[in-house]
């Protein structure tokens, strides 16, 4: 199971988290986010072990200025959590991981992600929001169930100390990993390194 802790803005913050040696660790470059990392230190980010994926997190962004962010902070993996058609997406594949970003509620159909099944190399469910992520609200997992396709996927939306050890009740072949952001928090962007560090515990023990 992978790991990825979103949404880090302060540097002490970023490099407490490092320690924890997650998989993933996202930025947000998305100016409507209280996570939004504005003018981040792209020196700092290489000092970030190599294992460690770094992933840029747009919305609805221009392509060229997704590539200008790619090169100057050596992005691993772009989430495009916008309206991002599967051709998007695909102007990025041959050069980091692309996650495609989904808000699910109880009506989504997965159907639709076929269009993007060759065209991305992962795809993340949250909980559906007019805000894009964050919300610290999780969705019926149950609804998982009826995702069929062979790209897989991260979990996102809700998760928190008390329902992390739920997920191990979630028997999806394509279940890749679990992201970690709102509700692991003190503030916007300032990681709870104590409940971190406890969930990381458990869910490497599922």
């Amino acid at each position: 199971m992978k790991i990825k802790v979103c949404g880090l803005k302060y540097i002490d913050n970023i490099k407490a988290v490092e320690a924890l040696k997650p998989d993933y660790m996202g930025f947000i470059f998305y100016e409507r986010s209280p996570r939004y990392v504005d003018e981040l230190n792209e020196n700092f980010l290489d000092y970030i072990p190599a294992e460690i994926i770094k992933t840029g997190v747009f919305v609805d962004e221009h392509a060229d200025a997704i590539s200008k962010l790619i090169y100057k902070y050596k992005l691993d993996a772009i989430q495009l959590h916008g309206s991002e058609n599967a051709e998007f997406c695909d102007l990025f594949k041959h050069e980091v991981q692309v996650i495609k970003a989904f808000g699910i509620d109880e009506t989504f159909d997965f159907s639709q992600l076929k269009g993007y099944e060759n065209n991305v190399n992962l795809f993340l469910f949250d909980t559906k929001t007019t805000a894009h992520g964050g919300s610290g609200k999780a969705f019926d997992w149950d609804i998982l169930k009826k995702y069929n396709l062979s790209v897989p996927f991260f979990l996102s939306g809700g998760l928190s100390p008390e329902n992390i050890e739920e997920i191990k009740k979630i028997n999806h072949p394509m279940l890749y990993g679990v992201d970690l952001n709102s509700r692991f928090e003190i503030s916007p962007g300032m990681k709870d390194i104590d409940k971190l560090t406890k969930a990381f515990n458990t869910i490497k023990n599922i």
